[in-house]
């Protein structure tokens, strides 16, 4: 049974963050903030949902990137369960599907908790402010093969860039838990 984001708490202010990213660099949320804004995800190697979305997040990220979004992807996952998410195989994942932004390492799994991560992929969208304003899905497919009708991350993002307020009414993206030690 797949995991459930929980409704949007808006206005939640981001947490700040210290972790290693596949280039061996250590990145915090500072660093990451985008002028218009900031997109964290939690994400994964092994679980399908990412698996089913991972070319059209990657390709979504790129068109936010240009307008001035920070972007970032954190796996918190137990690698000693799931050796498919370890830090050699996050890099493997990275390339293979052409990340242009960083992806860290939460080993301690205290980043996942402090933002309240429930699943992957798992969004959270900040408006300049540092205020959240989007944790709905990526679109409306996922991993249905239904066609593609509503980019809601995109569209959620434009509507913060204007207004600094995301959409009131967000559905949940849906995902595998994450693996917690």
């Amino acid at each position: 049974m797949p995991e459930v984001t929980p409704i949007c708490q808006f206005g939640t202010k981001a947490i700040s963050f210290s972790l290693k990213g596949i280039d061996e660099r250590t990145y915090n949320l500072e660093e990451i903030k985008g002028k218009n804004g900031t997109l964290v995800i939690f994400i994964c190697n092994h679980c399908p949902y990412v698996k089913g979305v991972i070319d059209r997040l990657v390709k979504d990220i790129i068109d936010l990137q240009k307008k001035e979004i920070g972007c970032v992807a954190i796996m918190s996952n137990d690698v000693a369960n799931y050796p498919e998410d370890s830090f050699e195989n996050m890099k493997k994942f990275s390339k293979v599907n052409n990340f242009t932004f960083p992806y860290l390492y939460d080993e301690t799994q205290e980043v996942a908790k402090a933002y309240g991560a429930v699943c992957t992929p798992d969004f959270f969208g900040y408006n300049k402010n540092l205020e959240l304003q989007y944790r709905g899905r990526l679109d409306n497919t996922g991993i249905s093969g239904e066609a593609l009708k509503d980019k809601e991350l995109l569209n959620a993002f434009n509507q913060i860039i204007k207004t600094g307020n995301g959409p009131k009414e967000q559905k949940s993206s849906m995902g595998c838990s994450i693996k917690w030690k």
